[in-house]
Order: C-alpha cells, then structure tokens, then sequence
C-alpha cells in the first residue's frame, strides 16, 4: 500500500529526493546545524504514521554507500527536493542535485561522544567547552565518522565524531552526554630533549681534586700599611731589625761556642753560660749589637693635627 502515490511504503517514512545547499533557499542558519528542509508532502506522511517528535531521518548516498542522521526544521522546499546543510553535503560526498534516500530513524539518547577538532586554532577559544555546548543545541544527533561545522566569531571550525556511545549514530536532544576530547590532527608532541648524561664518580673525584690544587691558600694580613698623614711607613724596617736582632741572637758565635763545647762528666760546674764564654766572642756580640742599634732610624716626629697658624676675620 502507498500513500498519495509518492511511493511511501504503510510502515515507515523512506523517500528518494534531490538535494540542494540551504544557500538556495536563503536560509542561512541552516549551515549552523544539522537540520533539513523538506517538502510539505512528507510531513503529511509523516503525521499518519505517527511519528514521535523529535523527527530524526538516515540519509544515504547510494553512489557513495555514505550515511548519515538529521532533523528537520520546515517543511516548505518544492516536491522531490530537500534543502540541507553544505557540510552535511561534504561529509556524504554528494553535489548539487545528486539523489539521496531519506529515512525516518529512532536514535538512542547519547551518553559518550568523542570530538577531535581538525586544527589547534579551536583550542585557543578563551572557552571551548561552552562555545561547543552552545553550537551543540543547533544539532539534534551524532554520527561516528560525521565532520560537524561549528562557527564562532566568524570563523568555521571543523570537529570529527570520533566516537558515540551507545551506539554509533544517537540523539543528544535533552540529554546528559558527557564529551571528551582528542589531540586535534595538526596537532604535534613537541620534542624532547635528550638528557645529558650524569657525571661518573671518576670524573667528580678528579674535578675535585684540580679545585683543591687550584685554589689558593688563604694568607691574612698580606697587604702594606699606610699612614694616614701620608707619610713613609716604618714598620716594615723595624719587623726587619727584630727578624735581624732575633736570627743574631740564636746563630751568633756565642751560641755555637756554648752548644758546642761539651761538659765534663762527674763534675759540677757553676756560671758554666758565661764563664766559659771567651772574651773574643763577648766583644764580638757587642760590637753586632751596637751595630743594630746604629741601624735602627730615629723615629720621625708624631703627626699634630690643627697645628697650624690662627687666622682672625677682624682686621
């Protein structure tokens, strides 16, 4: 049985149509879902059958063997022809006036979908996740392996299915679905750096080792002194007649006469330092003394400060 000879079968909704891009009708917002135009026959089919809202509809190239779900916005296009959306078009590979079966579909509600967006660009909106729930309200179904269309501040942005849950094609009309999403397709790991290899205990050792050789020791007081009225410093002159005075005092003649005799054994001997000291030795320590003491420089007279003349503003 058919009804209104348009060749639908009694049972269900299925119809052969040309199709057409919405820009043919002027209707525009089309592109910003997945929703077609129909003519006004299939709705009267449509109402005898029954059919629960929302409509939903399988679209198939036969040339292609492509499928794919819809909805329906109007049902105001010319008989034998359906307006739908450009990307819809692109995804079943089909041209303007290529034929295309329609068929009415229940869809279960979805519970899991996949997205990959096709460039990095969609990632740099400042919010994702709410500009696609927005988009999201103008489709009413999912398809796995569908390319959908979603367009933000003027610029279009191309999102595959990569997967559906519960099954391959569902409707996410008044539904709780919950999204994921994978690397978009231009998208590159960045590279990893290779990681130097760690020090071996050898090399350490010897690095420590030329530290400690290298460094100096540290020695203080080092430096050369300085007066502060700008005169000649004497004190390296005098630590030179001590060091002079101190090295004449312990290798002097009289030293190495007294280590070098020896006392005899068995006999106490009284003043022995300086009684067996002889008389040439005493003068010739004396004479290296007086010496020394001709060496020494007499001391410089102090620095006074405010020593100069009294100047008076009076006259």
């Amino acid at each position: 049985m058919f009804f209104g000879g348009y060749g639908y079968p009694a049972t269900s909704f299925e119809q052969t149509y040309k199709c057409y891009p919405a820009s043919f009708i002027d209707k525009p917002q089309l592109e910003t879902g997945d929703k077609i135009i129909m003519p006004p026959s299939a709705l009267d089919r449509l109402a005898s059958l029954h059919i629960d809202y929302p409509m939903l509809f399988e679209l198939h190239n036969p040339a292609t063997q492509r499928t794919s779900h819809c909805g329906v916005l109007e049902f105001i296009a010319e008989e034998g022809m359906i307006y739908m959306p450009y990307w819809m078009m692109e995804n079943m590979l089909l041209a303007e006036g290529d034929t295309v079966e329609v068929k009415n579909a229940a869809l279960p509600k979805g519970t899991y979908v996949k997205l990959q967006p096709h460039t990095k660009d969609f990632l740099d909106i400042s919010n994702p996740k709410a500009v696609l729930e927005t988009s999201l309200r103008n489709f009413s179904c999912l398809t796995t392996g569908d390319s959908i269309m979603v367009a933000y501040n003027n610029k279009k942005y191309y999102i595959d299915i990569v997967e559906a849950k519960p099954a391959s094609a569902i409707t996410i009309i008044e539904t709780d679905c919950e999204v994921d999403f994978a690397p978009p397709l231009d998208y590159k790991e960045p590279e990893r750096v290779p990681a130097k290899p760690a020090p071996s205990a050898s090399t350490t050792t010897s690095q420590e080792e030329s530290k400690d050789v290298e460094e100096p020791k540290f020695s203080p007081f080092t430096g050369v002194g300085r007066r502060l009225d700008g005169k000649p410093s004497t004190s390296s002159g005098r630590s030179e007649t001590i060091s002079h005075l101190t090295n004449n005092k312990t290798s002097g003649p009289g030293s190495s006469l007294g280590t070098s005799q020896r006392r005899p054994s068995g006999k106490l001997v009284f003043g022995s330092g300086t009684g067996n000291i002889p008389a040439d030795a005493s003068d010739a320590s004396k004479a290296t003394v007086k010496e020394v003491k001709q060496e020494v420089p007499k001391e410089e007279p102090k620095f006074q400060a405010f020593t100069g003349k009294k100047y008076s503003l009076k006259d």
